[in-house]
């Protein structure tokens, strides 16, 4: 038996089963499918936006203006600094090293899809060259007939910004002569030599002297810094990625890391199980229960972490009666059971939805607790997107809270396990 099961394998819980064994703590995963990694950016958001939508330079010491109930005031001192640090050295171990502003503790603002300024505290090597901050112009490079990215509207809204930057095309015939091709399977032609030769001649025919090289996120899937290194050689000039629309090559890359290195330690990282049901015995769960092709499958384990997300994310559903429920132990939730309660008449309202506030109410061991305030099992955790409190999306903080609460509950559970 196992001494941890972490349901979700989402950043949370992938980070958290890290951290848990490392700790000597033996781990399974299970999960109905494969988390926020495959369609977020693949950088790491602390916090990009405080109330009213205002930009926050440095993150970490805005932190403790948030409202008392927010997921990063459960936190210690050093809980959130220590998560992204620990985050930076496995990145760095796995090759796919990730890095912040050259002022220590600010945010990066990288152009966005679309061309806005997104704030992000740590960043892909890959992504980090274009941090809007540095002044230096920027050619926006396109791929044609290339789905979901749009160099001629990033380069014109920039402008806007008061940012130096142009737009060019090269064509699809450069990598193959499919007239469609995914994100993915571009990243995985890109860095064959016979394509990357061609990629960095044309490049190099088309950037001015002091540009930097800004390029959809395909730059390469297994060999990434090695594509993203060669390029910069080449052309003489910084070339970085900008993320596109879903799939998500960045986040992709780093989820397939992060499930090797767990399976290399020994951690059975299982997708494809979606946990439907679960027995307890006063107040200890004994195991969980998913989804198979004949019977429901049992997992016993001493301790559960619950990293499923929120409700944006599947831990949580809704229906049109109003009611809302978290999906595997039916826990307490802080969301309004009426409609009229989840929005606000304003669809942009400053103080976004009250429905995406709403979670797993916890107490300061990251346990989810009862309306009365008294823990619901004593071997059960909850961390990420399923937690109350935050607004993660609107806020920008979506990665931190991943981080940081999932490393706490590691943290909590080496040092005192349950068993």
């Amino acid at each position: 038996m196992n001494d941890l099961i972490v349901i979700g394998s989402g950043l949370a819980g992938l980070t958290a089963a890290y951290s848990a064994v490392k700790a000597g703590l033996s781990v399974k995963i299970i999960a109905k499918g494969m988390g926020i990694t495959h369609w977020h950016a693949g950088t790491i958001d602390v916090l990009g936006y405080a109330a009213k939508g205002k930009g926050v330079a440095r993150p970490l010491e805005a932190s403790g203006d948030l409202p008392d109930e927010h997921p990063y005031q459960l936190l210690d001192e050093k809980g959130l600094a220590t998560a992204l640090t620990e985050f930076a050295a496995l990145t760095a171990e796995m090759g796919l090293p990730y890095t912040g502003a050259q002022t220590a503790g600010d945010n990066l603002w990288l152009p966005s899809p679309v061309g806005a300024a997104r704030p992000a505290f740590l960043a892909p090597a890959g992504q980090a060259g274009g941090d809007l901050s540095t002044g230096q112009p920027l050619l926006i490079v396109g791929i044609e007939g290339m789905r979901d990215f749009y160099p001629k509207l990033i380069a014109e809204n920039l402008a806007k910004q008061g940012h130096s930057a142009r737009h060019a095309f090269l064509p699809l015939s450069l990598f193959t002569q499919r007239h469609d091709i995914t994100t993915l399977q571009l990243a995985k032609l890109v860095e064959e030599p016979a394509r990357l030769s061609p990629l960095a001649d044309a490049l190099i025919r088309i950037v001015q002297p002091g540009e930097r090289i800004g390029l959809p996120a395909v730059l390469g899937f297994e060999n990434h810094p090695a594509v993203l290194a060669r390029l910069t050689e080449a052309t003489h000039a910084p070339v970085f990625e900008i993320p596109t629309l879903p799939p998500s090559v960045p986040g992709i890359r780093l989820h397939t890391r992060l499930r090797r290195r767990l399976e290399a330690m020994g951690v059975r990282v299982e997708i494809g199980m979606e946990a439907i049901s679960f027995g307890a015995e006063g107040e200890r769960i004994l195991w969980v229960e998913t989804e198979t092709s004949s019977r429901p499958l049992r997992h016993r384990a001493a301790n559960f972490l619950l990293a499923t997300g929120g409700i944006l994310g599947g831990g949580i559903h809704s229906d049109h009666t109003g009611r809302a429920w978290e999906v595997v132990f039916d826990l307490p939730l802080t969301i309004p059971q009426e409609r009229s309660g989840w929005f606000r008449p304003h669809f942009l309202d400053g103080g976004g939805q009250p429905v995406f506030r709403g979670g797993v109410p916890v107490n300061a061991n990251f346990q989810p607790i009862r309306p009365e305030g008294g823990p619901v099992y004593a071997n059960l955790w909850a961390a990420g997107g399923g937690l109350s409190g935050a607004d993660s999306i609107r806020e920008r903080s979506v990665e931190g809270i991943a981080l940081s609460t999932g490393g706490a509950v590691a943290s909590l559970l080496a040092s005192n396990p349950v068993k």
